[in-house]
């Protein structure tokens, strides 16, 4: 570590309280570092770059730019962090590994699947999920915004909620329908964002407009440091590390459908009919 963050703090604390020091391009670095500390600690500049979307140059200058001479002194704080984490979360009544040490592709993107659910259920705030689906439950009007893949998951969860007949509206564009569903946001509508990595800009106009309007906001992110959270009322995170060419959305999945089913078991014996219908289908 750095002197002036030697014997006092993790790697991810120090880059934390660092953050609003970096560069955008430095930034996307840190955020990845934060929340994939495993990757970091094993992986080469080059890859780290890959999947943080960035160039290798930019991992070897944030790196300096912490204090550390180059990426392989960041690596190297990046495992000792992630070594004392494993060794103070392993018991001995720790399940064994789902598959061997020699994994095939399809076994590496199912067991990173396994620990992203996890990891996403011990970091997700019970006070936060349960604001959530408060929020959710009570909102007169609610608008779910997720653009690209994360338009996908939005649907879902219209859907999901639309079964319990709440009703929600979908923005995943800038285009000028969407763009009016955010204009008529008022202090009785719920603003649902999902995010992947760096926020898209309309996703960051849709929230600074919804605390202009004072209208709720709950953001879903795979980011800790996104930008997203400082203009969220909520924030519920996932973790979506994986070894594909793909951010994994397992956790993501889980998160949405476990929202949908908090908003359903507040009140069970109204959703049952409605919900025995649709299975009947």
């Amino acid at each position: 570590m750095p002197p002036a963050a030697r014997g006092h703090q993790t790697l991810s604390t120090y880059i934390s309280a660092r953050f609003d020091e970096f560069s955008r391009s430095q930034k996307d670095v840190a955020q990845y570092v934060v929340d994939h500390l495993d990757e970091v600690a094993f992986h080469t500049a080059e890859e780290l770059a890959r999947r943080a979307n960035t160039s290798s140059s930019t991992v070897v200058r944030f790196s300096q730019a912490l204090g550390f001479e180059g990426f392989p002194e960041l690596q190297e704080a990046a495992r000792d962090e992630y070594r004392h984490h494993h060794r103070t979360t392993t018991t001995p009544d720790t399940a064994a590994p789902l598959f061997s040490l020699d994994q095939s592709p399809f076994e590496q993107a199912i067991a990173a699947d396994h620990v992203n659910v996890e990891e996403t259920a011990r970091r997700v705030s019970r006070s936060e999920v349960d604001g959530a689906i408060e929020a959710i439950a009570s909102a007169e009007k609610i608008l779910i915004a997720g653009t690209d893949q994360m338009a996908f998951f939005a649907s879902y969860l219209r859907h999901l909620l639309g079964l319990l007949d709440v009703r929600a509206e979908i923005v995943s564009s800038a285009s000028q329908d969407n763009i009016q569903k955010l204009s008529r946001m008022d202090e009785d509508t719920l603003l649902v964002v999902l995010t992947a990595g760096r926020a898209h800009p309309l996703i960051l106009r849709a929230l600074k407009l919804a605390r202009h309007r004072r209208a709720r906001t709950i953001s879903i992110t795979d980011s800790t440091l996104s930008d997203v959270a400082e203009h969220s009322e909520l924030v519920l995170y996932y973790s979506s590390n994986g070894p594909s060419y793909i951010r994994s959305n397992a956790a993501l999945m889980g998160l949405v459908q476990a929202l949908a089913h908090g908003v359903y078991s507040r009140d069970e014996a109204a959703h049952r009919d409605r919900i025995r219908a649709f299975k009947l289908k």
